[in-house]
């Protein structure tokens, strides 16, 4: 695995068309922020071909921050042959602090070309881009919400999952 700093002048991984100097690179070394949840998703799929699983934990809600395997990002990190990334779709505006984007992840085994097909959500907090992970322990829809919008869990993102 090429160390981040090596693929400066390459285009992004996330295929946003951009080098990664001018894309994904701001992101992972925290010197910018994502503008909006595609350019999120984008970075997060980009560290997950570079293996950068802190920027994953960091780009979790933080509420499900501690509940994310580290250990297990970092070894399906290491063990997905990554090869592409295609946006389906960005719903920019599913509420005032919610969008979505529907992407396909292609990954090579040894049966060819694969493709996770996911729609994911994302939340804005406090002027910050984050993703709402459905794969850990999530509330019941009358406890508060992940995103700390001091709504119930089934009025805001859970209602959105």
């Amino acid at each position: 695995m090429e160390k981040p700093t090596a693929l400066l002048t390459q285009p992004c991984l996330c295929q946003s068309g951009k080098q990664y100097a001018d894309c994904c690179a701001p992101l992972h070394t925290r010197q910018a922020l994502p503008a909006n949840a595609e350019q999120l998703m984008r970075s997060r799929y980009c560290a997950y071909v570079l293996q950068l699983i802190e920027y994953i934990v960091e780009t979790t809600v933080p509420s499900q921050q501690q509940l994310l395997d580290r250990t297990v990002l970092q070894q399906w990190a290491e063990t997905t042959n990554w090869i592409g990334l295609e946006i389906v779709s960005h719903r920019e505006k599913l509420s005032k602090i919610h969008s979505a984007v529907e992407f396909n992840a292609f990954f090579a085994t040894d049966e060819g070309k694969q493709v996770h097909n996911e729609r994911s959500l994302f939340v804005q907090i406090n002027g910050r881009w984050y993703f709402v992970d459905p794969t850990v322990p999530l509330p019941n829809n009358k406890q508060p919400c992940v995103c700390g919008s001091g709504k119930k869990f089934k009025a805001c993102c859970g209602g959105l999952l």
